[in-house]
Parts: C-alpha cells; structure tokens; sequence
C-alpha cells in the first residue's frame, strides 16, 4: 500500500449480504445473452473479486466508496454507469480507484458494454478531471501500458483472504 497515507483513519462500515448471481441464472445455453442487472454488476466488482483500497486495507464496498446504488445499468443499450464517492474530496487515489473499477468491470463483463466510470457530484476538488481522465479511451489505454499502474491496479483487484 502507500505510505504517507491522504485518509489517515477512514470509517469503515459492515459489508451487507447479498445473492448468489450463479443461482439466479436460469439460461442454459452457452451462446445465448443472458440480461445483466445492477446487482448482477455490483457482484462481479465485490463478490467475486473484492476492489481493495489502494491506500487501506479494506475494500471500496466497506469504505462505501461504492454501493450498490452506485451502479446503474442499461442493458438494452450496453450500459453500465458506476458512480464512486472518495472518502475525502481531495483523495489522490481517485484515479487509480476508477481505474480498477474500470479494469474489473473489462476483465468480467462481455466487450458489447460500454462503461462509463464517474466521481459521484461534488464528492472531489478535481471531479471534471478524473472523470475526464477514468472516460478518455487513450488514456486509460495508455495507464494500462504503465507497467507501475499495472502492478498497483492488480494488487487492489486481488483477492483478499480475509
């Protein structure tokens, strides 16, 4: 993790229970489109595969940097919207907390979703800029040949064993 840490004692609160996405999946056929839900969504980032504070060791859902609520989807037109809160409104992780969300959500659901992530309104002193910067093709693609980024998304997206 990083030294020198923005938040220093962030409140960490209860991870609530949620479903079993396997057990809802009625469609046996392999080629067929199953429907993608927001909790379905929130599951692939969480339960699966917890998103690990880049600065604690705790994830986005217990530092409620992400909700459920926060996930919106529009599976008619290929959409997924996920909106995150930094715990404190100059957090420098913004950035890199985007980026694993953005990268988690490339790796686990299918290429015909678009995905747009967001710093929810007025939750960041740089919100136009690291929306900008989690939303621009060529810089995402970009932070992703930086082999440091890399290493520090992939450590945020590894599994916890808690």
């Amino acid at each position: 993790m990083v030294s020198g840490l923005i938040n220093e004692n962030p409140i960490v609160y209860e991870i609530k229970e949620r479903r079993d996405v396997r057990a809802y999946s009625s469609n046996t056929d392999e080629l067929s489109v199953d429907a993608i839900d927001q909790l379905e969504v929130f599951d692939i980032l969480f339960v699966c595969l917890d998103i690990k504070d880049p600065e604690h060791p705790y994830s986005l859902e217990q530092l409620k940097v992400l909700t459920e609520d926060s996930v919106e989807v529009d599976d008619s037109k290929s959409r997924v919207r996920v909106t995150f809160t930094p715990t404190v409104e100059h957090c420098s992780m913004a950035t890199i907390i985007g980026l694993c969300v953005r990268v988690k959500l490339m790796r686990s659901l299918p290429s015909r979703y678009k995905i747009d992530i967001r710093v929810a309104p007025g939750t960041h002193a740089t919100e136009a800029a690291v929306n900008k910067q989690l939303n621009d093709k060529e810089r995402v693609a970009a932070a992703l040949e930086n082999p440091n980024l890399v290493e520090m998304v992939d450590e945020c997206l590894s599994p916890s064993f808690e």
